[in-house]
């Protein structure tokens, strides 16, 4: 069963140990405008047996946040970073003006898996160089693809397992938040 790993008790120290453990958890990273639609994405996650970290259940963030001590906010979000093995990057108009957003990608180039994930109607022109270099998810279809290669299980099983829903289906709960299929994707 797949959970926010912030409730996880087992908490890693290095890169390696999930390595060594095939172990997969994705931290979410948005600009907070967003946390709506960013929620949206890692319950699809979830549902679809990937773990993840979203900062809207860290109760030591959102208890820094209250205080506002950027101290505590940072050592909080590298704790959630260090314990991902992947990092999904939401993006839409607000992420470019976001402060925190920069630094977790920063942060976690090194140490995760780097993917970004295209909220609707999000041209490939408006992202930033930097966003550019990582495994860009433009649509639900490029987001299936990519929890079939985290679970290392074709799309096609993880289809007929309802795993994951299908793009263009009316039942897809991120039809309102990211786009169908993307055609032409240059």
């Amino acid at each position: 069963m797949a959970l926010n790993r912030y409730y996880w008790p087992t908490k890693f120290k290095s890169r390696d140990e999930f390595l060594i453990n095939n172990i997969k958890c994705v931290f979410i990273s948005y600009q907070r405008a967003d946390s709506k639609d960013a929620k949206k994405v890692a319950d699809y996650l979830i549902a679809s047996g990937i773990d993840v970290y979203i900062d809207v259940y860290d109760g030591d963030l959102k208890s820094t946040s209250q205080t506002s001590n950027p101290r505590k906010v940072t050592e909080a979000l590298c704790k959630g970073i260090n314990n991902s093995s992947h990092m999904l990057v939401v993006v839409s108009p607000t992420t470019l003006i976001s402060k925190w957003v920069p630094f977790e990608i920063g942060y976690g180039y090194e140490k995760t898996d780097l993917a970004v994930l295209c909220l609707q109607g999000i041209p490939l022109g408006a992202l930033p160089e930097y966003i550019r270099t990582a495994k860009i998810i433009r649509d639900i279809y490029d987001l299936n693809s990519k929890i079939s290669d985290w679970k290392g299980v074709s799309k096609e099983i993880l289809l007929k397992e309802n795993t994951i829903v299908a793009s263009g289906i009316n039942s897809n709960p991120l039809n309102n938040v990211m786009d169908s299929l993307i055609i032409d994707k240059y």
